[in-house]
C-alpha cells in the first residue's frame, strides 16, 4: 500500500495455524508466534521434531505477488543463494486458502536469528554486502507481472509515505527531526532518481530477514535469505541501502563501520556515481520510515508486541543513520567505492610561488614562520608531553619564544596533542584548516591571497573561490577566521587587496585559514576543527589543503598501515608473524601506551620486552650519551660491564653460589648458552623440558621448545639428547587440581629413572612460570620436588626467566622465588634493556668455568658498553619508578578484576598468573576445558578496536596473554577489564 495508513495482521491464532497443518497440509503440529508487522507468521512443530514455518499473508496482497516471490526463490536458488523452499499442500499447489486467507508452508531454515546478535565483526558486515550484492545479481533479470505493485517499503515512495506516516508519532521532538531527516535526504535524491536503475529487488533484505550460521571463528555469518514478502521492482541500489540500515543498531555509535557493507556490495555488484551517491539518502529514508511506521502500526495494531519491541530497535537505525552529516557520509560511500572526489588544489591559484611563507596573506608581517610539528613522531613531544592538557599551546608557546612571528599547525595532520588515552572511541585528531598563532602585539595587514567574492561577518572573512568550474561541481570556499574585518556584508575582491586587520593585542592572536565545499558541514570551534581518523576519507573531500595559498609545504598525512603492510608483505618471509587481520601502524609508544600513526592510542597488555614502559626518557638519554662516547665489546675494560653485572648478581638470592654473569644480545642466545653449560659441566647431553614450551628460536633453545603453537610438529621433532617431560598444568594437564604436585614429580621420576646411561640428564630446563600456557603457576611443591629428583640424577636445574623475572611477579623479583628454590642457573632477557637487546645467563663459577674446556666465549654486544650502560639505566628505573610494588598492586587489581568477570560470562574459565602475568583462558565448557581459540581470536580482534592490545598464547591459543610493562596503572587496567566486558557481552 502506498496511503500511508498501515495494514492490521490477519486474525489467525495458533490453534487456528495447527488447523490450517492438519487440513491443508496433513500434518499435526504444534504451533508458535513468530513476529510480523502486517503478516502473521508461525513455527510449526510436528509429532517427530520436524519443523517448518506457516505464513499467512495480509488480504492485501494478491496472488500474482505471491507468484512473484515463488520465481525469485527459483531465480534464488538457481544462483546460489539460500532459499527455504515453499512446500506444496495436499493438493500440490504452493498456495491454500483457508477462511479466505492465503497460506504457504515454507521449509525451516536452521540457525539462529542475526537481529539481536550484537556487535557484527567486519568480515560479517562484508558479508551482507555480498549477500545483498548476490540478491540483485540474482533478481536481475526476474519479470513477472507480480513484481510491478505498489507498497509503502518501495524505496520511490519513501519520503511520501514518511510525510503521511509520521503524524502517528507521538514524540514531537521526534517527529521532527524524523520529518527533516526525510527531507533533506529526499533533496539529495531528486536530481539522480532518474537514473538509478529498476529491477526485482527483495525489498527488505535485514538482518531480520537473514538466518546466520557459527563459522569456525564462532562468529554468526548470514547464510539463508528468508521473507520476500517486499519483493518487487525498485531501485537497485535500494538493496544495499535497506541492508545497511540495517547493519547500524549493532553499534549505532560508530555508523562509518557499514562502509564494510557498501564496499563488499561495490564488489560483486558495481555501484554507478549516482548510484553510490543515493546510498546514504536511501539509507536515512528507510530509517525515518521505520520509525514512522513502527509507531504508527501500534497506533491501528496495539496488541503487536513484535512492532512493539522493534521501536527502539528502529530510532536506534533512525539515530545511527543521522549521527553524522548527510554530505559526510555521501563522501564515506564515494571513497569506500573509489569514486574520484573532483577535489581542489590551490595551487593554481597562487600568485607568485616565490613568495616569501603568509606574504599572500599577510604581505606587511616580517619575521620567521615556524612550523610546528604536533604528529605522532614528533620530537617535540617525547616524554609523555603530549598527555598534558596544555601540550598543544606549549608547542606554540616554545615557537614563540624563540622570536618568530608567525607559529603554524598545518592542515591535515594526525595530531597527537588530541589522542585520547584509555578510551574505547580515538580521538579527534585530524585538523581540517590550518592555524596561525601570532604573538602579542601583532599588527598586520590582511589581504586576499586569492580573486573571488568576499562575505565578512564581524571577525569571519568568507571567500568564495571562482574555479571556472562547470556549474554542476561543487563551490568551494577560503574561509578566514580571527581578523578584525572591515564591516561590508558582500564585495568582490582581487589578489592583494585588504580584507581586514590584525590590530595589536596584548594577547597572542590566533587565525584560522581553511577550504572546504560549500555544502560542507559547519564546524565552528576554537581553532581549527578536527575530526576523527576514521572520518578522515570523507574530510579529505570536503576540505583541502591552503597550504599552497600560504606559500607553505604541505604536511597533510593519511593512514598509511595499509600500503605499509603490502610493503611488508613483499620482502618478509611467511614465517614472520605480524598481528591482526587489519593491523594498526605503530610508530609510538609511552609508558603503557601505544600510539598509531592517526594518534589513536591502545593499552599496551602484551610488551614485556619493555618493562619500564616505553620510550623511558633515562634510558633513552643513558644510550644517547653512551652512543656519543664510546661504543666497543666486552673483551676491552671499561668499569660499567663489571658494575652492570655486579648490579645484576646482587638481585638474585642471598647465600645462593650464583655469582657468575654472562651476557648476550637475547632470551634465545641465553637459553642456548645456559644448555652449552650444563652440557659442559655435567658430560652429559640429555636436558628435561616440559611439554608446551617456548625458549626461542636458535638450534639448541629451538630444540628445546616443546610448544605446538610455535611448531605443529614440535614433539615429533625433538633431537634425541631432548626429554619431553610432562607439563605440570593444574588446569588442564593430566592431573588436575590443587594438590596435584606429587602425581607430576611421580611421573618426572619415572622419566629421569628411564634415562639410560647414554641419555643421563644434564639439565632440567622449566620456565617459574608456565608463560607460554598463558601465566600458569606451577602446583605447590612441584618445582621444588623437580629441582631436587634432577641434582639427585646427576643434573643441573635451570630457570628460564626470560619472559616471567625482572620484578614482573610482583610479589618476588624472580619468578623461582615463588617456589623457594635455587636454580643452578638463570637465563634472563626481555626486560633487560627495555627494548635494547640485551641478555644473560647467571650461574656459579664452577659451572661457569667448564666452558672454557670448550674455548673461550664471547659476545660482540652482549656486555658492550652500550648494552651495560642501557641495562644499568633500566635497572636505576626501576627502583626509581618503584615497579615491582607497582606490579603486586595493580597486577592484584587487574586480576581481580578479570575474576570478576569469570563470574559473569561463562566463557572466562579461569585466571591464571600473579603479578603482571596473566593469562585469561577462555573455554566453551567449564568442565570438558573445550578451548576456545577462535573465540580468543576474534576477541582479540575486538578489543583492539576499542583501544586494547590484547593477544593469545597457548598450544591451544585460547588464552588471552596479559603481560604489560610494569608501569600499568590502575585506570588503564579498569578500561582493560570494562572493554573485554563489552565484548564479552555484545559480542565479537
Amino acid at each position: 500500500m502506498t496511503d500511508g495508513t498501515g495494514l492490521v495482521r490477519p486474525d489467525v491464532s495458533t490453534t487456528d495455524a495447527a488447523r490450517i497443518a492438519r487440513d491443508c497440509y496433513g500434518i499435526t503440529v504444534t504451533a508458535e508466534e513468530l513476529g510480523s508487522n502486517q503478516d502473521r507468521n508461525f513455527l510449526l512443530t510436528a509429532d517427530d521434531g520436524t519443523k517448518s514455518v506457516l505464513r499467512i499473508d495480509n488480504p492485501v496482497f494478491g496472488d500474482d505477488a505471491r507468484d512473484a516471490q515463488h520465481a525469485a526463490l527459483d531465480a534464488y536458488r538457481a544462483a546460489g543463494v539460500s532459499v527455504p523452499a515453499v512446500l506444496p499442500g495436499l493438493d500440490g499447489a504452493l498456495t491454500q486458502r483457508w477462511n479466505g486467507l492465503a497460506a504457504r508452508r515454507s521449509e525451516f531454515a536452521p540457525g539462529e536469528p542475526l537481529v539481536d546478535a550484537g556487535y557484527l565483526a567486519p568480515v560479517v558486515l562484508a558479508e551482507f554486502g555480498a549477500l545483498a550484492a548476490a540478491s540483485v545479481n540474482a533478481l536481475a533479470a526476474l519479470d513477472h507481472p507480480g513484481l510491478d505493485r505498489a507498497q509503502m517499503w518501495d524505496m520511490r515512495v519513501a519520503h511520501e509515505q514518511v510525510e503521511a506516516l509520521a503524524p502517528s508519532i507521538a514524540d514531537s521532538v521526534l517527529r521532527g527531526r524524523v520529518l527533516r531527516a526525510a527531507a533533506k535526504a529526499d533533496a539529495a535524491l531528486t536530481s539522480g532518481a532518474g537514473e538509478l536503475p529498476v529491477q526485482a529487488i527483495h525489498g527488505d533484505l535485514t538482518d531480520d530477514n537473514v538466518m546466520g550460521e557459527r563459522g569456525a571463528d564462532t562468529r554468526l555469518h548470514p547464510r539463508t535469505v528468508l521473507d520476500l514478502g517486499d519483493l518487487a521492482l525498485g531501485w537497485r541500489v535500494a538493496e544495499l541501502a535497506v541492508c545497511v540500515s540495517s547493519m547500524l543498531h549493532h553499534e549505532p555509535d560508530r555508523p562509518l563501520r557499514v562502509m564494510e557493507t557498501v564496499a563488499a556490495f561495490h564488489r560483486d555488484a558495481p555501484l554507478s556515481e549516482t548510484e553510490a551517491r543515493a546510498v546514504w539518502p536511501l539509507v536515512v529514508l528507510r530509517a525515518a520510515l521505520l520509525v514512522a511506521s513502527g509507531w504508527r502500526q501500534l497506533e491501528i495494531d496495539g496488541a503487536n508486541d513484535y512492532a512493539r519491541e522493534r521501536i527502539a530497535g528502529e530510532q536506534a537505525i533512525f539515530d545511527a543513520a543521522t549521527l553524522l552529516p548527510q554530505v559526510e557520509m555521501i563522501e564515506h560511500v564515494l571513497a569506500t567505492v573509489g569514486m574520484d572526489d573532483g577535489g581542489f588544489d590551490a595551487t593554481g591559484l597562487v600568485g607568485d610561488p616565490d613568495a616569501a611563507p603568509l606574504a599572500a596573506l599577510l604581505p606587511e608581517l616580517t619575521g620567521r614562520v615556524a612550523v610546528i610539528d604536533p604528529t605522532v613522531e614528533s620530537a617535540a613531544l617525547d616524554a609523555g608531553r603530549w598527555l598534558d592538557e596544555a601540550a598543544e599551546q606549549g608547542l606554540i608557546d616554545d615557537a614563540i619564544g624563540l622570536g618568530v612571528a608567525v607559529a603554524v599547525l598545518p592542515y591535515g595532520t594526525f595530531r597527537l596533542t588530541r589522542a585520547r588515552v584509555d578510551s574505547a572511541q580515538p580521538g579527534e585528531t585530524w585538523s581540517t584548516a590550518c592555524e596561525l598563532h601570532l604573538p602579542a602585539g601583532t599588527r598586520a595587514r590582511v589581504a586576499a591571497p586569492a580573486t573571488g567574492r568576499v562575505t565578512q561577518r564581524g571577525g569571519v572573512a568568507r571567500m568564495v573561490i571562482d574555479l571556472g568550474a562547470p556549474e554542476d561541481d561543487p563551490e568551494w570556499v577560503l574561509e578566514i577566521t580571527g581578523l578584525d574585518a572591515e564591516e561590508r556584508r558582500e564585495r568582490p575582491v582581487s589578489t592583494g587587496e585588504t580584507l581586514g586587520w590584525l590590530a595589536a593585542s596584548f594577547e597572542p592572536r590566533r587565525m584560522t585559514v581553511g577550504i572546504h565545499r560549500a555544502d560542507a558541514p559547519e564546524r565552528r570551534t576554537d581553532g581549527a576543527a578536527l575530526v576523527a581518523p576514521e572520518r578522515v576519507p570523507a574530510w579529505r573531500r570536503l576540505t583541502a589543503d591552503p597550504a599552497p595559498l600560504l606559500g607553505l609545504p604541505s604536511f597533510v598525512q593519511d593512514d598509511e598501515a595499509e600500503a605499509e603492510l603490502h610493503r611488508r608483505e613483499q620482502i618478509f618471509a611467511a614465517a614472520q608473524e605480524r598481528y591482526y587481520e587489519h593491523p594498526p601502524q605503530i610508530e609510538r609508544g609511552w609508558r603503557h601506551h601505544l600510539i598509531d600513526t592517526t594518534a589513536r592510542t591502545y593499552v599496551d597488555m602484551v610488551n614485556n620486552v619493555a618493562g619500564l614502559g616505553h620510550a623511558h626518557p633515562k634510558v633513552a638519554d643513558a644510550a644517547e650519551r653512551q652512543l656519543r662516547t664510546l661504543a666497543t665489546n666486552s673483551r676491552f675494560l671499561f668499569r660499567d660491564l663489571a658494575e652492570y653485572s655486579e648490579r645484576l648478581l646482587a638481585l638474585m638470592p642471598e647465600g645462593s653460589d650464583l655469582d657468575t654473569v654472562l651476557l648476550v644480545n637475547s632470551g634465545s642466545e641465553a637459553v642456548d648458552l645456559a644448555i652449552r653449560l650444563a652440557q659442559a659441566a655435567t658430560g652429559r647431553r640429555t636436558v628435561v623440558a616440559l611439554r608446551e614450551a617456548y625458549h626461542g628460536w636458535t638450534m639448541a633453545s629451538d630444540a628445546v621448545t616443546t610448544s605446538a603453537y610455535d611448531n605443529p610438529s614440535a614433539l615429533a621433532t625433538r633431537p634425541d639428547w631432548v626429554h619431553v617431560a610432562d607439563v605440570p598444568n593444574r588446569f588442564r594437564g593430566t592431573y588436575r587440581g590443587d594438590d596435584v604436585a606429587g602425581d607430576y614429580l611421580a611421573d618426572l621420576a619415572t622419566d629421569l629413572a628411564q634415562l639410560d646411561d647414554d641419555r643421563q640428564v644434564a639439565a632440567f630446563l622449566c620456565e617459574s612460570i608456565l608463560g607460554n600456557a598463558g601465566g600458569v603457576v606451577l602446583p605447590d611443591g612441584y618445582l621444588a620436588g623437580a629441582y631436587e629428583q634432577v641434582r639427585a640424577a646427576g643434573g643441573l636445574c635451570i630457570a628460564d626467566e626470560v619472559q616471567v623475572g625482572f620484578g614482573r611477579m610482583g610479589s618476588a623479583f624472580w619468578g623461582f622465588e615463588l617456589a623457594g628454590v635455587v636454580p643452578d642457573i638463570v637465563t634472563i632477557a626481555k626486560p633487560m634493556g627495555n627494548g635494547y637487546p640485551i641478555g644473560g645467563v647467571i650461574t656459579s663459577r664452577r659451572i661457569a668455568d667448564a666452558l672454557s674446556a670448550q674455548g673461550q666465549f664471547f659476545s660482540s654486544a652482549g656486555g658492550s658498553t652500550l648494552s651495560c650502560r642501557v641495562g644499568i639505566a633500566v635497572l636505576d628505573a626501576m627502583i626509581e619508578d618503584d615497579l615491582q610494588r607497582n606490579a603486586a598492586v595493580v597486577g592484584a587489581h587487574l586480576a581481580d578484576g578479570l575474576r570478576e568477570l569469570a563470574d559473569r560470562h561463562p566463557l572466562v574459565g579461569v585466571v591464571h598468573g600473579e603479578g603482571l602475568y596473566l593469562g585469561v583462558e577462555l573455554v566453551r565448557d567449564r568442565d570438558t576445558m573445550e578451548p576456545a581459540a577462535a573465540e580468543a581470536a576474534a576477541i582479540c580482534e575486538r578489543l583492539r578496536e576499542l583501544g586494547v592490545i590484547v593477544l593469545t598464547t597457548s598450544e591451544r591459543s585460547n588464552v588471552l596473554k596479559i603481560k604489560p610493562p610494569l608501569c600499568l596503572t590502575t585506570q588503564s587496567a579498569d578500561h582493560v577489564v570494562a572493554m573485554l566486558d563489552r565484548v564479552l557481552t555484545d559480542g565479537w
